[in-house]
């Protein structure tokens, strides 16, 4: 981050937050739908794997869409009063919002440039709220990370629900927040897979893996339909928006695991599922061991397949949303797929090699993105 922020000191107006807290039933089990497995020459099948992870009724997601659809339906505790900020201060903010997004998401940056001013800056400042919260886990300071660090955090995010901002990138969510109707629950919900991220580091089946998932990356597509928008002439519901959008959370989380399973064995962490590695005669020792074996590459192409999986359903969400904010969502859509394709081209070999998108490859589906994006306005009507 070029930016530093401080966690240990409260706003002047600090208020008394209420403690959240979330649970989620696992018992609850989706219904599978499965993929044919491949096989080796010796004709062994292998076993299938499940596609989708827990239902969405377990997350409460149909809540926060009905929350989020209505801009004036979110409850007095997570809506933000109106703050009032200096012009010349929110224009500074949402500035730096910009250098940021445009430094470390730079195909998605130039995605949002065909987006409204306004839908642009609540994008950027979303962004890096997100961002600062998983470089809590992730960052430079990570070693310092305790439960205290993120409890903190979490009053923070409280405080700019209401209005109290802490410095200045904070006060760009504010004034997101009082601009569009995004509820508290899904940026609660992103903290709470940070303390996820602090205390397991094995999951013993997919369902456990989804809950993850969806807990670090799909809130992010919950967050941001409010901003993009749901096109005006889109028949299709709301929750199969925001599903889609948190689709595209769950796909990309997963490819950043599959992306990342030497670096994360280096650390200690195995973000796959316990019970699929052993269907696969694999287990956390082989990993350890970063050798590619036939069994790890049949093991790894259902991975893949799987993440495409949940790429597709995120597919036909992006045609309903506001023409002007689809760019974003396709060129993340296609850059993230291109990583699944460099695993592939690496030999299933991501224990030392890192499946890599260059610069010239991510700015190369800047204008199939833009196709797709404007193609797909036919089947809006559908």
């Amino acid at each position: 981050m070029c930016s530093t922020f401080s966690l240990s000191a409260k706003p002047c107006t600090g208020a008394d937050n209420g403690k959240f807290l979330h649970s989620i039933s696992l018992v609850t089990r989706a219904r599978a739908e499965v993929i044919a497995a491949p096989k080796r020459s010796s004709q062994r099948a292998f076993p299938r794997l499940l596609k989708h992870g827990i239902p969405h009724t377990d997350l409460q997601v149909h809540e926060i869409v009905e929350r989020q659809s209505q801009a004036n339906s979110l409850s007095k505790q997570d809506i933000c009063r109106k703050p009032e900020f200096h012009p010349a201060f929110l224009e500074e903010a949402y500035e730096r919002c910009r250098n940021i997004c445009a430094e470390y998401a730079k195909t998605f940056y130039l995605g949002t440039r065909l987006m409204t001013e306004e839908r642009q800056k609540a994008t950027w400042a979303i962004y890096v709220w997100c961002r600062r919260t998983d470089e809590l886990v992730d960052g430079p300071n990570a070693v310092l990370m305790s439960t205290a660090v993120l409890d903190r955090w979490e009053e923070r995010l409280q405080d700019i629900f209401d209005g109290r901002p802490y410095d200045m990138l904070d006060a760009a969510l504010t004034d997101t927040i009082s601009k569009f109707p995004l509820d508290i629950k899904p940026f609660r919900d992103m903290i709470e897979g940070m303390r996820m991220d602090t205390r397991k580091f094995r999951y013993d089946n997919f369902q456990e893996l989804y809950l993850y998932c969806y807990y670090v990356a799909g809130t992010v597509g919950l967050m941001s339909v409010p901003v993009m928008g749901i096109a005006a002439e889109s028949e299709a519901s709301a929750q199969s928006i925001y599903n889609a959008a948190l689709y595209l959370g769950i796909g990309n989380q997963l490819t950043n695991i599959l992306r990342d399973v030497g670096e994360d064995a280096l650390r200690g962490r195995v973000y796959l599922p316990q019970d699929e590695l052993a269907q696969f005669g694999l287990c956390d020792q082989d990993v350890f061991a970063r050798k590619v074996t036939d069994g790890w590459r049949e093991f790894m192409k259902e991975q893949i397949t799987r993440a495409r999986f949940y790429f597709n359903l995120a597919e036909e969400g992006a045609s309903k949303l506001e023409k002007a904010s689809r760019w974003p969502v396709w060129s993340s859509l296609l850059v993230y797929q291109k990583i699944l394709d460099a695993i592939e081209d690496n030999e299933y070999d991501n224990f030392t090699k890192r499946a890599y998108v260059g610069r010239t490859k991510k700015l190369l589906t800047l204008p199939l993105a833009y196709t797709k994006a404007q193609s797909m306005s036919s089947l809006i009507l559908q």
